[in-house]
């Protein structure tokens, strides 16, 4: 009844409008004179396609959601950031999964839930971007997956406790090298290779199967009479976990860097961020990350601060100044599960003049099984661990921003995402550390402060 009832207001809306064409164009009719043919030309909504939504996004946009969807194994495709059919129909593929209408375009909700659950996939073999050292190659490594590395004058190899996963990135000097001559070479190379997959091009190749028991995927390349291969094999029964790390690993291989390389920006020498005052007595909560490996940490207009113990769960970070006058500790009691938020922080100063404001903006909060919420849009750089107040003005926990490691070309990183520690996360991490959270004040703004962190 609802899809009847637009469609007949379409049809009277484009009824009216021609009509009311037709009116406007129609000549006065002059007495005894024939009047005139009116040509009136339809006026049809315009509709913008799934495609033509992701190709008016910034590049960056396009590299993360691509990287999002090969994490969560929708996207099997090169991370380019390219507009294609793969991408739009993986998008629809993850929108069925999830109970959702296919449109092919992701509203912000859904977007951070992807984001977020990409994130966790990483956590969870945890993804890296490393330099083989014999080579200077860049390729990512799932370190919880291989955690054991050997490196010798022919290149680097890491393995799996057990062997049921390797990677191996060699290099070697040939006469002439071309592609497809290297890839031949690799068809039989171990003997009995078995390729279903292969792609010859100019200046690269890949070519995937089985190995035995295993399944194997290779991409290699050359510069001059320098040959870096990559090499992956993996056990059948591992498929589910490895096969998203795979593609990711494919996009973000680069044999013979140069300039800007893909993965996590360097630690600044001096980072700001956002602390929550919680105590009378000086006890401040932050993002964990902000404040790692800091030779000093500092509280903006109250001085030094010690850092007293962290959760590595929530990424949360417990502070403390001494003999600050004229805290104002924020009430975290209630806090109950709403969409609609405010993200409360103090951006970092080049972001904002200079200045040390605090300021607020309007934030959806996406729900994620099993862990943080994700925060949609994300608050600006310097914001991360501030407040987040709910609808009721409660408290309803920590905003964290997170960096977003992209399988893909290091032109155009996307800027990080941002997630909420819920508010019983926050109260069970001060109650293990026997911080009794005393505070009254019902303005955050008033309950902030500006985190320093200066490193070597």
């Amino acid at each position: 009844m609802r899809s009847m009832l637009a469609a007949t207001l379409m049809f009277v809306t484009v009824f009216v409008t021609w009509a009311s064409a037709d009116a406007q164009m129609t000549t006065p009719t002059v007495p005894g004179a024939r009047p005139k043919p009116v040509q009136t030309i339809p006026i049809r909504p315009s509709l913008q396609t799934p495609a033509e939504t992701a190709d008016a996004m910034a590049q960056a946009q396009r590299l993360a959601l691509q990287s999002d969807l090969a994490w969560v194994g929708e996207y099997n495709g090169a991370i380019t950031g390219d507009v294609s059919e793969r991408m739009v129909n993986a998008i629809k593929e993850y929108q069925k999964a999830k109970g959702g209408k296919p449109t092919g375009v992701l509203n912000p909700q859904e977007r951070g839930v992807l984001a977020e659950t990409a994130r966790r996939k990483q956590d969870s073999v945890g993804w890296k971007i490393v330099t083989e050292p014999t080579s200077g190659a860049r390729l990512g490594i799932p370190g919880k997956l291989v955690p054991q590395q050997s490196t010798d004058a022919q290149g680097s190899k890491w393995t799996s406790p057990t062997g049921t996963v390797q990677v191996l990135l060699t290099r070697r000097k040939e006469a002439n090298p071309t592609t497809a001559r290297l890839a031949e070479q690799e068809k039989k190379n171990p003997a009995g290779r078995k390729v279903d997959y292969a792609v010859v091009r100019p200046d690269f190749f890949v070519l995937s199967g089985l190995q035995g028991l295993k399944k194997f995927y290779v991409r290699g390349t050359f510069r001059g009479d320098e040959v870096r291969i990559m090499s992956i094999l993996y056990d059948q029964a591992t498929e589910n976990t490895v096969e998203p790390v795979v593609i990711a690993m494919s996009s973000a291989f680069n044999a013979f860097p140069t300039g800007a390389q893909v993965g996590p920006a360097p630690r600044k020498t001096v980072e700001y961020g956002t602390g929550v005052v919680v105590s009378e007595d000086g006890a401040i909560v932050t993002d964990r990350m902000v404040t790692d490996g800091c030779l000093t940490i500092a509280i903006a207009g109250h001085g030094h601060a010690d850092r007293l113990a962290e959760d590595k769960e929530h990424d949360l970070a417990l502070l403390r100044v001494y003999g600050a006058r004229g805290l104002k500790p924020l009430d975290l009691s209630g806090g109950g599960a709403q969409t609609s938020v405010d993200v409360v922080g103090i951006a970092d100063p080049q972001n904002q003049g200079g200045g040390s404001a605090v300021t607020s903006l309007k934030a959806t909060a996406a729900a994620v099984n099993g862990g943080d919420a994700a925060l949609s849009p994300p608050p600006a750089v310097g914001f991360s661990g501030g407040a987040v107040i709910d609808g009721d003005g409660k408290f309803a926990g920590i905003a964290l921003l997170k960096p977003v490691v992209v399988a893909g070309p290091a032109s155009a990183l996307p800027a990080a995402q941002a997630v909420l520690v819920s508010a019983d996360a926050v109260r069970n991490f001060l109650g293990a550390n026997d911080v009794k959270a005393n505070g009254n004040a019902t303005d955050a703004k008033a309950a902030l402060v500006r985190v320093i962190c200066v490193r070597k």
